[in-house]
């Protein structure tokens, strides 16, 4: 292949580690110290992750929770340009700033469909197992470079945007990857079984309904949890769907998937563990209350679950 995904890794290591220099350097940080050896050992694990033992990652990602877990991941003072000068800026370009964003998910379906098949020399152009991961960050480089071109500003203030922004989000950067490893160390321990052992020792699953209900809630509350629906599928489905649902109720496996991840997504709408959709946007909006976003969006989220409840029930 040309394009392989390792490259995205490299990049994404690459930024990082420009933001722990950039961090170590700035003396005016709160929390220099600490800030930058968080970053730093993010950027170690993307940079050369493959090549180091399994434990040591194990023990940096050890480290990087310690150093979250006590607040150690500050923010520290950026510069930036006047009001003024940006309100004027932004009114130069109008709607062109709208150019670099739009392109990011163009590029994505361009690549992702036209050319997942083409071949230079032989070899797969995109990396045919990641061809959409791939075309996402072939569309961000090319984003980056027409955003430099239309502020007529260098790829270097392009870092420091990076740093301004991965240091507002925090540790919730870190977050998703650290859920996904989680949902397997669960899946690998048997919690499946466990899950299955506690729902049929203490619940009375004879009847459909309190089997629909226990499925469809665990899903919820396992994803508030792990903050991630598709780490909490294998533990329920495992556990309560397959040999409940589909085992005595023969449930429709099909029915059963969709509606559950359906009820997984409830619980996405209210937990900070999910915090690419909940903490992220609330720190890019600059909230003062961090979890604002989650207040608006639960009553829709248990609305919702309840509905899911009723129609596994009566579509299964």
């Amino acid at each position: 292949m040309i394009i392989s995904i390792q490259y995205l890794y490299w990049l994404a290591g690459f930024v990082l580690l420009i933001t722990s220099l950039m961090t170590l350097s700035d003396k005016a940080h709160p929390r220099r110290l600490s800030t930058g050896l968080f970053w730093l050992l993010y950027a170690v694990i993307f940079l050369i992750g493959d090549k180091i033992p399994p434990a040591i990652v194990g023990v940096a990602a050890v480290v990087m929770a310690l150093i979250a877990g006590f607040g150690g991941v500050g923010i520290g003072k950026h510069g930036t340009l006047p009001e003024e000068k940006r309100r004027a800026s932004a009114k130069r370009l109008g709607n062109k700033l709208f150019v670099p964003a739009l392109l990011i998910p163009l590029i994505t379906v361009i690549g992702t469909v036209v050319f997942k098949d083409v071949k230079v020399a032989g070899l797969p152009l995109l990396d045919p197992k990641n061809v959409t991961f791939v075309s996402l960050g072939v569309g961000c480089l090319v984003s980056l470079a027409v955003a430099c071109w239309l502020t007529r500003e260098t790829p270097v203030q392009g870092l420091r945007e990076s740093r301004r922004l991965i240091e507002s989000l925090g540790w919730a950067l870190v977050l998703p990857q650290m859920l996904a490893m989680l949902g397997l160390v669960f899946f690998d321990g048997g919690v499946d079984k466990a899950v299955a052992h506690l729902t049929t020792s203490y619940i009375n699953m004879d009847y459909k309904f309190v089997a629909v209900a226990v499925y469809c809630i665990g899903m919820a509350l396992f994803t508030i949890i792990m903050g991630n629906g598709f780490a909490a599928f294998p533990v329920m489905t495992g556990g309560v769907g397959v040999p409940i649902l589909v085992g005595v109720f023969h449930a429709n496996p099909a029915v059963m998937a969709a509606i559950g991840m359906f009820s997984g997504y409830c619980g996405t709408l209210m937990t900070p563990m999910a915090a690419n959709f909940n903490i992220v946007p609330a720190a890019l909006l600059e909230l003062k209350d961090r979890n604002a976003v989650i207040r608006a969006q639960v009553p829709s989220a248990l609305g919702i679950l309840v509905a899911n409840i009723f129609l596994l029930y009566f579509l299964m």
